[in-house]
Formats: structure tokens, sequence, C-alpha cells
């Protein structure tokens, strides 16, 4: 991950930049409206903005629902584990259904702070395998759509490819990085956490602390096929704050200055009706308590 937000400010001021993940906002009022399918992300679009991510008090986020996600579900928020309000959870430790009353500030296109929403639970949240919390909101899709016009990012079901084109986008500090997915660690270790599968930037999405959480979108499908979550800031290596990639055979490799995402395409496969997590459905991998 990258380090907390305080010392990744310290490290601006005095240098300008650093990659670390980072840790930001408010509630909702709207009524239910009646269930129907969400509205889906177009097929095509001209640029990546800023509707629907999110900032947290620490991090950066996104309002996030799966392909058969309906619009009468309640709604959730995507972000890292590192992120959790509760501190960084343990190697090994997976969060289900925690209880939670924080604060997410919503952002439309410009980047403009437009509600405030509120979580009702910590419905899926790990630092193992990879780096992700779901939260469970206080109101639906339909109502933020209502009160807001803003739709939730799809999360994509396939793996991401080598090459394309992505934006990660940080409603913390209303920032667009983009680059392309240079490749996959087959593991990235840092410290006592290891991740599984993760993405690799090109060299010019330089992300920050305070971007961690951040969903990264195709910029050809407008869905999101990562969570933004560390770099390797020093050439340390496999200290927190510098992962390091570890191949099937064992061999350590550290890229100094790159930077890196969990894969998000497993995930849908752990909600079932109503946004509900389960994590014994045919096809979820994602790790259990």
């Amino acid at each position: 991950m990258n380090k907390p937000l305080l010392a990744a400010l310290a490290a601006l001021v005095i240098t300008g930049a650093g990659a670390a993940p980072a840790v930001a906002a408010q509630a909702d009022t709207a009524a239910p409206v009646a269930k129907s399918a969400v509205t889906k992300a177009a097929p095509a679009i001209q640029a990546v903005n800023f509707a629907g991510t999110v900032s947290l008090s620490n991090c950066s986020g996104s309002l996030v629902r799966f392909p058969n996600s309906e619009a009468n579900d309640p709604a959730l928020v995507m972000s890292n584990g590192h992120c959790l309000e509760t501190g960084f959870p343990e190697a090994g430790e997976v969060i289900v259904n925690q209880a939670s009353t924080r604060t997410f500030g919503l952002l439309n296109a410009s980047a403009t702070r437009v509600a405030t929403l509120r979580a009702s639970k910590i419905a899926y949240a790990t630092m193992t395998d990879t780096d992700v919390s779901i939260y469970q909101l206080t109101t639906t899709y339909a109502a933020i759509k209502s009160s807001y016009n803003i739709n939730p990012l799809t999360l994509n079901t396939t793996h991401p490819v080598v090459g394309t084109a992505i934006t990660v986008v940080s409603g913390y500090w209303k920032r667009t990085y983009a680059c392309n997915v240079d490749g996959f660690a087959y593991r990235l270790k840092e410290g006592e956490w290891t991740w599984k599968d993760s993405v690799r930037y090109t060299s010019a999405c330089q992300t920050i602390g305070g971007t961690s959480g951040s969903p990264v979108v195709d910029n050809a499908t407008g869905n999101v096929v990562a969570v933004n979550n560390t770099g390797n800031e020093d050439g340390a290596r496999c200290t927190d704050n510098n992962p390091c990639e570890v191949d099937a055979n064992g061999t350590v490799t550290v890229r100094e200055g790159i930077n890196y995402a969990q894969e998000t395409y497993q995930i849908p496969a752990c909600f079932g009706l109503g946004n509900k997590l389960d994590l014994s459905a045919s096809g979820c991998t994602l790790p259990k308590p």
C-alpha cells in the first residue's frame, strides 16, 4: 500500500511526489424508487471523469455496481482494505458484515462534491490475496440517481488485458492518472501482506498517497478493472511502501517508482441478489474468514 495520508502529505511538501495508498467524507436522504435495472455504462466513452467516485477521510473510492445489480439494491462503495477506518487488516484477516457509519463524499463529473453518503456496514474487506473494502450504504442506486443524477461505476467481470488504456480516478485529490496496463505480478509482497495477480501500471501513472482505493477505469468501456493500492517508493525490497514482485519460481523483482492495483473482476461472483455477499457462491474466489 502507500503510506498513510499525513505521511504522504509530508513527503509531498519535501519532494513533491511519492507513491502510496491513501486513506475521506459523509450521508444521504432520498427515498427508494421502483426496482429496475441500474443504468449500465455506455459501450464507449470520450473521456473518463469523476462521476461516481467518492472521497474518504484518508483515501479515494467509488460508487460501484455489479452487472446484475438492480436499481433498488443497497448501493456499494469500493476502496482498499488498508483504507478501513479501523486500520489495516492483518495478513490472513477477512472482515464481513461489520457495522459501520463511515461517510463518503460523492463527486459529479467535474469533481464537485454533491452529496454525503453513509455506510451501514463493511460488507467485505481484506488485505489477503487482494486489498479491497466494499461498504454497503444506507441508500439505493435509484435514490442516488434520482437525487443527484449519478450512476455507479460497473465492475468488469473479465481479467484485464496488457496494453489496455486506463485511468486512475482519485476522488480524494480530484485528480486523474492516465497510463496503460504494463503487466501482472504473480505475487506482490509488501511487508506482511501478499497479493495475487496484481496489475502493474506503465510508469506514466505516478499515483501518490491519497489515491489508494481509486477505481482503475478501462478508457474504452468506462468499466472498473482494478482498484489502485500501492507503489514502490524508494527501491527497497518487499518492505512497507516498497512492494516487490515475486514470480512463480520465487524470483524477486523490485521496480522503483512503479505503481500497482488489485484486480476486481473476481468480486461480482461473490455477491448475489440484492448485492448480498455470498462467499460460498459458485465461482467466488475471494478469501474467506
